[in-house]
């Protein structure tokens, strides 16, 4: 049952290439954004479309398979952790991030290129 403490899965299309980063010697960070969308129909019965972005977090193996494989716009699966931190930005204010942090990703779209 820890398993399924803090565990969120999602699938969806890369809204940009990975952004990776080398940190230290061995370690690879990657940063990517995922697009997750849920059509439902609203109270008039039209159709609408919501999208929803989430920051991504890649380390280590799972940075290095983003950086090799992953485009903007393929769809894929993640599994991982939510993690909120926060940060004083230039003019003082206290801002929070809520990232999810991968332990796993499969590549679940067609081939584009």
């Amino acid at each position: 049952m820890n398993n399924l403490r803090n565990s969120v899965r999602l699938v969806g299309n890369l809204g940009m290439n990975p952004e990776v980063k080398e940190i230290g010697k061995d370690k690879k960070l990657a940063k990517f954004s995922l697009a997750t969308s849920a059509i439902y129909k609203n109270k008039d019965g039209e159709k609408v479309s919501a999208t929803q972005w989430h920051n991504v977090i890649a380390w280590g193996n799972q940075a290095k398979l983003a950086e090799k494989y992953l485009k903007k716009g393929h769809e894929i699966s993640i599994e991982g952790k939510l993690n909120i931190r926060s940060y004083n930005d230039k003019e003082g204010i206290k801002r929070y991030i809520t990232e999810i942090i991968v332990n796993e990703i499969l590549m679940i779209g067609n081939k584009k290129d």
